[in-house]
């Protein structure tokens, strides 16, 4: 092995974790991280003003694993929080987890691997993630994205990485691209700041992906990713600088825009926020006809399912799902 695979073997990867109030979560993903076979981590978790006991977790994690640290801001936003943590790292190598995700323990080892192999040099490295819910079980393993090398066509058309937990990234890379921008908060257009990071990256690194999964990322009612329309906001705020930079990727942009449309629809059905839903559904008609009436049906049938499934069926069917996929290694 050369000298340069030996660095990169050994060298140090800073681990940042934004914090707010996750007290029912942060723990099993501090246990995840310090589970990791790579051991040379330095995980710093950045509490953005957390009002619960989340931070005091923390603080008793780092006891037991000294790799640990946490630091505190004034509520800032997630963008403000990863920039921190990435800051205060100091390491040549990041990679991002969300306080409610969950790695299996060859995480990093795997893409710490895939940054030495091949022979174009790639500056950020993803995994596959499979869908959890809030009580650990799995929910689907079937979105598996194989792009590699040039990814920004392939990033305009959608967000194939899917979430903020599965990449490792070059700090030379992340520094070059000013870390993730936090002025979408400021513009009420929080939730796509990963995807802004992401499309950024891709104009000046190749991608590679570990084709296992290695995340588990969490999808409840209640996160982020819920707030349909801060969700739309912030894709089109991004979307639309892409855009205007590379007029050849117009067409993909705005499918990718569309397509997060109907998928926002979808989960506002599924929270019970129907008068969302509609609103919704009236910009997806405005923006593309076809692709709306082609879900309509599906709409309806989901909304009747949300009002008259009853709750403990939804709770059997989980079940059932987590026999399905539950031999991944977590």
């Amino acid at each position: 092995m050369s000298d340069e695979g030996t660095e990169t073997r050994h060298a140090t990867v800073g681990v940042v974790v934004p914090l707010y109030n996750a007290s029912r979560t942060i723990a099993a993903t501090l246990d995840s991280i310090s589970k990791q076979t790579y051991c040379d981590l330095k995980v710093i978790v950045v509490d953005d003003g957390s009002s619960d006991h989340s931070p005091g977790i923390v603080r008793r994690k780092a006891t037991i694993d000294k790799r640990i640290h946490l630091i505190r801001q004034q509520n800032a936003g997630v963008a403000a929080a990863r920039n921190l943590g990435a800051a205060y790292a100091d390491t040549e190598f990041l990679a991002f987890v969300d306080a409610d995700d969950l790695w299996a323990p060859n995480k990093i080892e795997l893409q710490m691997r895939s940054l030495q192999e091949g022979s174009e040099p790639a500056g950020l490295v993803y995994s596959w993630f499979a869908l959890i819910d809030a009580d650990d079980r799995i929910l689907s393993t079937e979105y598996r994205p194989t792009v590699q090398g040039t990814a920004l066509a392939d990033l305009c058309s959608g967000n194939f990485i899917g979430n903020g937990s599965s990449i490792i990234v070059k700090r030379s890379v992340f520094e070059a691209v000013n870390g993730f921008d936090s002025s979408l908060r400021s513009q009420g257009a929080q939730g796509c700041e990963d995807l802004m990071f992401y499309l950024s990256a891709a104009e000046l690194t190749s991608f590679r992906v570990v084709k296992r999964h290695l995340v588990g990322y969490r999808r409840t009612l209640d996160s982020m990713s819920s707030d349909a329309w801060q969700m739309h906001r912030s894709a089109e705020a991004v979307l639309s600088r892409f855009r205007a930079k590379y007029p050849e990727h117009e067409t993909r942009c705005r499918a990718h825009l569309d397509g997060l449309t109907a998928w926002l629809i979808e989960r506002s059905i599924q929270a019970r926020k129907f008068r969302t839903a509609l609103e919704m559904y009236g910009t997806l008609v405005k923006h593309n006809r076809e692709l709306a009436k082609s879900r309509k049906l599906y709409y309806i049938q989901l909304s009747l399912k949300s009002v008259l499934l009853p709750i403990w069926l939804k709770d059997f069917r989980r079940r059932l799902l987590r026999s399905r996929y539950g031999d991944l290694d977590w």
